[in-house]
């Protein structure tokens, strides 16, 4: 497929990406997406780097956005973007590569970034929307081939862009949180342990504490300190608020 020009193109092609055209397509995404949490009505894709084409569409992009046919390439979704934010994805874009670079983008590591902005859903409207990419495969130059990228609408927990973008090697510790707003600020990540982690994970499901508790072996009591700790670390005072905060965390 010929390559059809869009915001990021020029952006991308700066950066190591293949200029390799037959991509491996029977990629398992299962593994990628379980680090990556939908809380709300989503969609994935796979972007085919070398010419922008999309496969392994979700079908709920669909219905999500309204669309009649499912997108062939990346313009096809950019242009569901609000036109006020266009400016942010192309900075959040340029962002991430900057920091992926730095900590050594085609060297092989992958990378799992994450960023907010809004898109037109069927009903008409416009809605936040959670983004979150992998790139899952790279050529034998360390050249990222194929990247994963699901799109959570969540519209249902905040309608308001924090403007903060999060950038962690996939499988590593390190944990990059790049703030974009006028104030430019950056917020310390709190320190959650492993335990408080799938709490978190299951709370955002919209598990109860019994629920979680049989989930996790533990008792009902242990899940609410958890709990509480999540909440006092995060500065929230309920589960709304803490899902909230752990988005502009990229905690979830």
């Amino acid at each position: 497929m010929k390559r059809q020009p869009h915001l990021l193109s020029n952006l991308w092609e700066s950066y190591p990406i293949t200029d390799q055209y037959e991509v491996q397509k029977n990629i398992p995404i299962g593994q990628y997406l379980a680090e990556m949490l939908a809380i709300g009505p989503f969609y994935y894709y796979v972007i085919n780097v070398a010419d922008y084409s999309l496969y392994q569409i979700h079908e709920n992009l669909l219905s999500v956005l309204g669309m009649k046919s499912y997108p062939t390439t990346v313009k096809q979704i950019i242009d569901c973007i609000h036109p006020d934010d266009l400016e942010f994805v192309f900075e959040a874009e340029k962002a991430t590569l900057l920091k992926m670079d730095e900590m050594g983008l085609g060297k092989g590591t992958l990378y799992r970034t994450s960023y907010c902005f809004r898109m037109k859903i069927a009903a008409g409207p416009y809605h936040l929307f959670h983004h979150q990419a992998i790139h899952i495969s790279a050529d034998q130059d360390g050249r990222i081939t194929t990247a994963l990228n699901i799109h959570t609408d969540i519209n249902h927990i905040t309608s308001t862009n924090n403007k903060i973008v999060l950038v962690k090697p996939v499988g590593g510790n390190e944990y990059y949180q790049i703030n974009l707003s006028k104030d430019g600020s950056e917020e310390q990540k709190p320190e959650i342990s492993k335990r408080e982690m799938e709490v978190l994970h299951l709370l955002a499901k919209g598990l109860s504490s019994t629920q979680i508790a049989d989930r996790l072996y533990i008792s009902p009591l242990t899940v609410r300190v958890h709990r509480r700790n999540l909440l006092k670390k995060t500065k929230t005072s309920n589960s709304g608020s803490l899902i909230k905060k752990s988005i502009e965390y990229g905690l979830i």
